[in-house]
Order: C-alpha cells, then sequence, then structure tokens
C-alpha cells in the first residue's frame, strides 16, 4: 500500500480522519489536524512500541513546546483503575492544561485507558490515536469507546470521547507476533458477518494475504473495515440502535474474558472469534440461521487458526454454562434482567435481540465446553 488512506467519520463538529498507510508516523505533525506550535504534547504508549514513540517524537520535534511520556504495560489488566490513577497523575504533575494535546500509541489497552482519560482531565483535552495493532486499527481505535475494566465486568466505566483523527499506520503491523494478528484478523471477519456478505467473501479468498500483511490485501482491509465501523458511528455514536451490532459475539467474549480473569491465555480477538461462532450457534437453535452458516463461520476462522470453541481455551476453562450465563448479565447492553444478543439471519445479516431462551444460550455454552457447535 503506498498512498495513504483517508476514511472520515462524519459526527457533525466531532468529525475526524482516519489516515490509513505506511509512514504515517513520520507524517504525524502534519496529518494531525492541530496547530501544534508552543502546545504541550502527552505521549501515553504500550512499553512495547517504544520504538514508534522515538519516531513520533522526531516528527515532532521543534513543531512543539514540548513532549512528556509514560510507557504502560500492555495487556487487559492495564485497563485498571490503577493505571487510570497513574496516568492521571502524569498529566497533573506535567502541568497538563486544555490546550494540551494526548497522543495515545498502541493497542486497544492503552488506547481505551488513554481516550478516557483524555476524555475526563481538564473535563476533555483533545487527543489522537496511533493504533499500532491490527485489532486496534480495525476497531477500537474508530468510534470513540473509551475505558477500563473492573471485577465487576468489562468496560463497565468509560465514555464516548472521539479523537482528533486516527493514524493507522500499516508498517507498525510488521511486529507483531502471528497471534496477535490472528486475533485483529477476527475483528475484521466480525464486519463481513454483520452486514456484507460480499466482503466476507472476499476475505474467504484473501484472508491467508491479509494475514501475511501482503500490501494490497491488508490496506483493503484495513479500509473496508474502519469505512464500515465509521458509517455506524455516525448513524448511531452513542449505540443507541445500530451501533449494537458491531458487538457481534462480544457478549460471549466478555464473559470468557472475564472468566480467564484476563490473564493472557485469551485475547479479546480470539474470544470475539468463538463468541462469534456461539452467536451462530444460537441464532441456529433459534432457527433464524442455517446449520451450513454456522459451519462456513466456523471453518473460515479456524482455518486461519483462530479458536471457535470454548474447549479450544488452554488451560480449560472450569466455568459452568451457568456461570458464564451469569457473568454475560453484568454486559453493560443488558436491559433490566434481558441480555442483548445479537444473532443473525445469516452471513451479513445481524440484528440485535433481548428475548432470547436462558435455555437455548445454556445450550450453546454447554456445546462449546465439550468441544461442539
Amino acid at each position: 500500500m503506498t498512498d495513504a488512506k483517508i476514511v472520515h467519520v462524519d459526527l457533525a463538529d466531532r468529525s475526524y480522519d482516519i489516515h490509513i498507510g505506511k509512514g504515517l508516523l513520520e507524517k504525524a505533525a502534519d496529518l494531525i489536524p492541530i496547530d501544534l506550535s508552543d502546545k504541550k504534547v502527552f505521549i501515553l504508549y504500550d512499553k512495547n512500541t517504544y520504538p514508534y514513540v522515538q519516531v513520533l517524537e522526531e516528527a515532532l520535534a521543534g513543531k512543539i513546546a514540548e513532549s512528556k511520556t509514560l510507557g504502560l504495560k500492555g495487556g487487559e489488566p492495564t485497563k485498571s483503575y490503577e493505571s487510570l490513577q497513574q496516568t492521571l497523575d502524569w498529566l497533573l504533575e506535567g502541568k497538563v492544561n486544555r490546550q494540551s494535546i494526548m497522543i495515545v500509541v498502541g493497542g486497544g489497552v492503552v488506547g481505551d485507558l488513554g481516550g478516557f482519560a483524555a476524555s475526563i482531565i481538564m473535563r476533555g483535552i483533545p487527543f489522537v490515536q496511533v493504533p499500532t495493532t491490527l485489532l486496534s486499527q480495525v476497531d477500537s481505535s474508530v468510534g470513540g469507546k473509551t475505558g477500563i475494566n473492573t471485577r465487576h465486568g468489562k468496560n463497565l466505566v468509560g465514555s464516548f470521547y472521539q479523537p482528533q483523527c486516527v493514524l493507522c499506520d500499516i508498517g507498525t503491523l510488521g511486529t507483531l507476533p502471528e497471534r496477535e494478528l490472528q486475533a485483529g484478523y477476527a475483528e475484521i471477519v466480525k464486519y463481513g458477518l454483520i452486514n456484507d456478505l460480499q466482503f466476507f467473501e472476499w476475505l474467504e479468498e484473501n484472508g491467508d494475504q491479509v494475514l501475511a500483511l501482503e500490501n494490497k490485501a491488508i490496506g483493503y482491509a484495513v479500509e473496508k473495515s474502519c469505512q464500515a465501523k465509521a458509517t455506524i458511528v455516525a448513524a448511531d455514536e452513542q449505540e443507541k440502535g445500530q451501533r449494537a451490532l458491531l458487538n457481534l459475539g462480544h457478549t460471549f467474549a466478555h464473559a470468557l474474558e472475564a472468566a480467564a480473569e484476563y490473564d493472557g491465555r485469551l485475547l479479546h480477538g480470539e474470544a470475539v472469534s468463538i463468541g462469534m461462532v456461539m452467536a451462530f450457534s444460537l441464532s441456529q437453535k433459534m432457527e433464524l440461521c442455517s446449520a451450513e452458516d454456522v459451519a462456513r463461520v466456523e471453518t473460515h476462522l479456524k482455518s486461519h487458526h483462530l479458536k471457535t470453541r470454548i474447549s479450544d481455551i488452554n488451560p480449560e476453562l472450569r466455568n459452568t454454562p451457568e456461570e458464564l450465563f451469569d457473568l454475560m448479565r453484568g454486559d453493560k447492553k443488558a436491559q433490566g434482567e434481558k441480555i442483548g444478543f445479537i444473532l443473525t439471519h445469516g452471513i451479513g445479516e445481524a440484528f440485535q435481540n433481548f428475548d432470547v431462551a436462558r435455555e437455548d444460550v445454556l445450550a450453546v455454552l454447554q456445546n462449546s465446553l465439550e468441544g461442539q457447535i
């Protein structure tokens, strides 16, 4: 991918651009839509991304007043009250003000945490997302969802707060472990399963090239995913309707992540992969989609080395279906006692449903725990 692409997120006075291409970090000073002169810039980053922070600092040198950096350990445990307090203290000790800018470099964990901190410090300062993982480039960095996890569940404390821009430098993906790429790929597949059968068919033909980071394929996949999310976010910024479709598989996934205690054995994208298969299985059990659709989805995910059943998690989960169901009750999308599920009439035909029998969900959980669809 030689020429950078731009996806516009249309949100009136909160609109912004997603830049997609190689070598964007070196051009950051020109791409950030803010007058940087005399600005104090705070760079929050995942410690694994420090080489990219150095490139970013070189790009900003001489164009800002000063920069301050804070590196955090990656991984879901970092999305915590403790890390949030550490970040806020760093900002305050650095004499942050409302004209300051935060740049967040890393994956979804640091992106969510940093965006939340930016939204509440001084009642909100401008921030820029620089996602460096495939999952964050195609999902978490876009749309303005920010937040942290608590012992009660994932992403239960947070805010909707849009960045000034998103810089998706495809070049940063080359240093990712294969497992991280595969986890990000699950979120790409999600967009096809929600409402774009043609994109899913394209992934069936080109998924290997995407994961091999072949320039044209990875560039198209990231751009297509960002455009799909931007369109939904523009129509429903605060998830009061169709944005909920982006949670396909996530009601299951968040429960699995909580059960695994964020200990590293289950990445978010892997949990989503399992969750999407279970969402299709639940839909089939309710006679909404065909067994062929379920098998097709699982086959595609499995062929790209993703987990598709709870039994694939190692070490295995010891939870019962009832315990996993109880974890779902804490999902922020639940309405009273009713859990919201994204179901489907087939590939590319997802919809939200709050009227799902507990027995059907328990049966799907039991099957997945036993290694069945």
